[in-house]
C-alpha cells in the first residue's frame, strides 16, 4: 500500500488543498441531477511513477532548481496520484501521462495498489504537452468534464497546452507554476538569451515578460554609452504576471494563488487554479471552492 508520507509540514498542508478540492468537485457531479450525465476525469499530466524518487539525472533533464531535489519537495510531487485515486466520490476515469518509459511502466503498479480503480485508470507513455492537446481536442465536452493537474518538475508546460485546455470550456485546471525556476532563469543583468529565453517564452506564451521583468538601471555602462538593463522582477512580480497571463485565456482565475516554499523558506511554486467553463454560475462556484481551499 502506498504510504501517505508527504514530507515536511508545508508539503502535507499544501497538498491537502487539492485533496479538499477534488471531493468537492466530484460531489457536485454525483449529487446534482443536472450534472450526473457528465463523465468526470482526473488528469495528471506529469505523473512520474506516482511515488518516484528524483535524482540528479532528473534535475539535469527537467530544468529543476537545486531546492527541488530536497526530500520534502519530492514527497509533495509524488502525492497527487494517491490523493486523486482515494477521492470519494470517485472520478469516473483517471488519466496519468508520463514521458519516461520506465516511470510510465511503474505507474501501472497503481492498478495493483488501487484494485477498485484499476478499470478506470489509463496510463500513457508520451509527452504531456503533445498528448494532452490531442486528448482535449478529441474529447466530447458536451458529455465530459475534467480536473487537470499540471505538476511538472521544472518548466516543461507549454503555453499552447494551457490555451488548448482553456478552449475546452470544460476543464478545471490546477497548475504548479515553477516560480523558483523562473527566478533562476532571470539573470540580474540583461534578459537571458538562447535556450533560457526560449523556455520562458514557450512557458509564458509571449515575450512581454522581458519588458515586465527588466528595466533601465538609470546608469551608463562602463563605456559611457547606453543605460544598462537590470532585472526588476521579484517573486511577487513574476507571480502577478503569470496570473494575468492566465486571465487572458481562462474566464475564471484565482487572483491570489498559494506560494509554496521549502524548509529553507525559498519559493518553489505557485499553486494556481483556473476554470475554463464560461458559465457564470460555474465560475462562481469553482472560484468560491478553490479560493476557500487555498485560504484554509
Amino acid at each position: 500500500m502506498l504510504k501517505h508520507q508527504f514530507g515536511g509540514d508545508w508539503t502535507e498542508e499544501k497538498l491537502s488543498r487539492v485533496k479538499k478540492y477534488l471531493p468537492a468537485y466530484t460531489t457536485i457531479f454525483k449529487s446534482n441531477e443536472k450534472a450526473r450525465h457528465y463523465t468526470t476525469t482526473y488528469v495528471d499530466a506529469f505523473a512520474g511513477t506516482g511515488y518516484v524518487h528524483l535524482d540528479k539525472k532528473d534535475a539535469d533533464e527537467t530544468c529543476l532548481i537545486p531546492e527541488l531535489l530536497e526530500q520534502d519537495t519530492q514527497d509533495f510531487l509524488k502525492g497527487s496520484a494517491a490523493v486523486a485515486l482515494e477521492t470519494e466520490p470517485a472520478f469516473d476515469r483517471f488519466l496519468f501521462i508520463e514521458k519516461d518509459m520506465s516511470y510510465a511502466e511503474e505507474l501501472n503498479r497503481l492498478k495493483e495498489i488501487y484494485p477498485q480503480r484499476r478499470n478506470r485508470i489509463t496510463i500513457v507513455n508520451g509527452d504531456a504537452n503533445d498528448y494532452l492537446k490531442i486528448w482535449c481536442q478529441a474529447t466530447d465536452w458536451t458529455m465530459n468534464r475534467a480536473v487537470v493537474f499540471l505538476d511538472p518538475y521544472g518548466m516543461q508546460v507549454e503555453w499552447s497546452l494551457l490555451e488548448t485546455i482553456a478552449d475546452t470550456r470544460a476543464i478545471d485546471l490546477w497548475i504548479l507554476f515553477p516560480l523558483g525556476a523562473a527566478m533562476r532563469f532571470l539573470q540580474r543583468k540583461e534578459p537571458p538569451q538562447g535556450i533560457l529565453r526560449e523556455i520562458l517564452t514557450r512557458m509564458l506564451g509571449t515575450e512581454q515578460w522581458i519588458d515586465a521583468f527588466y528595466k533601465d538601471s538609470g546608469q551608463m555602462n562602463l563605456l559611457g554609452e547606453d543605460e544598462e538593463i537590470i532585472r526588476a522582477a521579484d517573486f511577487k512580480k513574476i507571480a502577478s504576471f503569470f496570473v494575468e497571463r492566465l486571465e487572458t485565456i481562462f474566464p475564471g482565475v484565482v487572483k491570489n494563488p498559494l506560494q509554496l516554499k521549502n524548509t529553507k523558506n525559498v519559493p518553489l511554486y505557485l499553486l494556481c487554479f483556473a476554470t475554463a467553463n464560461p458559465k457564470r454560475s460555474v465560475i462562481g462556484a469553482a472560484l468560491r471552492i478553490s479560493e476557500y481551499v487555498l485560504r484554509s
